[in-house]
Formats: structure tokens, C-alpha cells, sequence
């Protein structure tokens, strides 16, 4: 089937942001052209009964942005395909190596996901994603139980269990990004409970990820907190630095919180919890 596809230019500052509520708001895949001029072009795709207008403005309402000009477009299935492919090199990490199928990785790569770009967020090449697949590569030994919430393509969830967990479960409010997980779990033949928020079965977990946007990270903090133990380690993404006290004061009851690291603008908080 045929697909839409929304453009517009927006300050390069700006474009991170942008990219992630606009897939919060529906968009498939949104990629980002020219990211190191002052200004860039969002491309982002939706289904041909999607609403990208709707979208982009709940989008800049979400970011505390004004009206910008915008195109969309009819894009066949194989166009975007290709246009996708080109634009995502593999990521390679202290001990995972990241790329599609299309990829071949070097005879070195230690541990290898795969992951298409495709109808759910998260190839691991957005700089939240790789802060979170550094955060695991420090955490994650051998023997843990995982949980990655918000999960989209998975790719979190894949790289835990390739790092060795014993345990994997992946949350989405999203069927399809459920779906889509298990697919690339199947694919990366690892094994990962992907599931809806309310069918996760009671349990808590040594190690919880979260790569969203800054306030459902806020309104997540109880349901997050519940999961954890003494001693569980938090890593929460998707945070522009200006928001990262906000959100780790959501979390101050029950974990210590600090910025770990930064990267492009955006914040990765970590916790203990106590």
C-alpha cells in the first residue's frame, strides 16, 4: 500500500524533539535530513488512512513549538524501503554491533542485532537509544531480569538478552510495536516477553529501561517504581537536558538519581533504588 509522507523544516535544535512526539503521535518512522545544518527537514511516514496534520500539530503543541509550513506526500511501500536503507548505517558499541539485515557486521563483532528500520521506533542509531545500549553494556553481565518499557522495535529489550539476561519483558501501549518486537526477537533468536502494560504479569526486576519522552516518563514513575527492588538500576531516556530535574524528581522517592551521560542535547538519568 501505498504511504504518506509529511516534510517539513524545522531548526536543527529543534528537530529531536520534533522527531520523537511526532512518533508518539502516530508517525511510523521519521528520519532527519541535513542534522548538522542550522536547520533540517523532518521526513515522516504515515499509513494512508493516518492524519499527519492532526499528528504534526499535537506533535508541535507537545514540544511548545508554533505552526510550521508543511508538505506531505503519496510515497510507494518500495521508495520509502529504499530511502530508509540509505540513510541507516550500523552502530557499533564496546560489545554489540547494531545494524539490518542488509548490513554485513565485521568479523570482530562480539554480539549482533539486527534490526530493519520498519513500523516501530528504534533502529538504535537516535542518540537516546545508544545511550540506553551503553547504559546496558555497563549493566547487563550475565543472569539479570529486565524490563524495557516503551519498547517500540524492541532493540533494548534484543540487546539485554544478547548481553546475557536471563529474563526479558517489553512493554509497549502499542500493539503493533508489541508485535513488531516479537518478530525481531524471533529474528535475533533471543527470547523476550513483549506484551501490553496491563498484561504484564506481577513480578520486579533487576535492571528497567525506558526510552520515551520526558512527561509520560513523569506520569510512569509509580508504575516504574513498583517494578524495582533494592538495589534495581534505573536508566530513563528520551530527556533534553533542560528536563532532566523534572523528571528525576519524579523518581527521587525511590531511586537516587543522576545525569550519567549526554549526548546531542539529550540527557540519560540512572537510579538506585533504595
Amino acid at each position: 500500500m501505498p504511504l504518506l509522507a509529511l516534510r517539513l523544516e524545522v531548526e536543527a535544535a529543534a528537530a529531536e524533539a520534533l522527531s520523537d512526539a511526532l512518533l508518539e503521535a502516530g508517525a511510523q518512522s521519521v528520519s532527519i535530513e541535513s542534522p548538522d545544518a542550522p536547520r533540517s527537514v523532518l521526513s515522516a511516514l504515515f499509513a494512508a488512512s493516518g492524519d499527519p496534520a492532526t499528528s504534526l500539530r499535537r506533535a508541535l503543541e507537545s514540544c511548545g513549538q508554533a505552526n510550521l509550513r508543511y508538505t506531505v506526500e503519496t510515497v510507494p511501500d518500495d521508495d520509502w524501503v529504499r530511502r530508509s536503507q540509505s540513510q541507516f548505517t550500523p552502530i557499533v558499541l564496546e560489545r554489540l554491533w547494531i545494524g539490518a539485515s542488509w548490513h554485513q557486521p565485521p568479523p570482530d563483532a562480539q554480539l549482533v542485532v539486527r534490526i530493519d528500520p520498519g513500523l516501530a521506533f528504534g533502529t538504535g542509531s537516535h542518540p537516546t537509544t545508544k545511550l540506553v545500549l551503553r547504559f546496558l553494556e555497563r549493566t547487563v553481565h550475565g543472569g539479570e531480569r529486565i524490563l524495557d518499557y516503551g519498547c517500540g522495535s524492541g532493540v533494548l529489550a534484543i540487546a539485554a538478552a544478547k548481553l546475557g539476561a536471563w529474563q526479558v519483558a517489553a512493554v509497549d501501549i502499542d500493539p503493533q510495536a508489541v508485535s513488531v518486537t516479537h518478530e525481531n526477537s524471533r529474528a535475533n533468536q533471543v527470547a523476550v516477553a513483549a506484551c501490553l502494560p496491563e498484561a504484564l504479569p506481577p513480578g520486579r526486576y533487576d535492571v528497567i529501561v525506558a526510552n520515551i519522552l520526558a512527561q509520560p516518563l513523569i506520569d510512569l514513575a509509580p508504575t516504574l517504581s513498583a517494578r524495582a527492588e533494592q538495589g534495581t538500576r534505573l536508566a530513563l531516556a528520551g530527556i533534553l537536558e533542560a528536563q532532566a530535574a523534572d523528571v528525576a524528581a519524579a523518581y527521587a522517592a525511590r531511586f537516587e538519581m543522576n545525569v550519567a551521560e549526554r549526548d546531542a542535547g539529550w540527557a540519560l538519568l540512572t537510579g538506585t533504588a533504595r
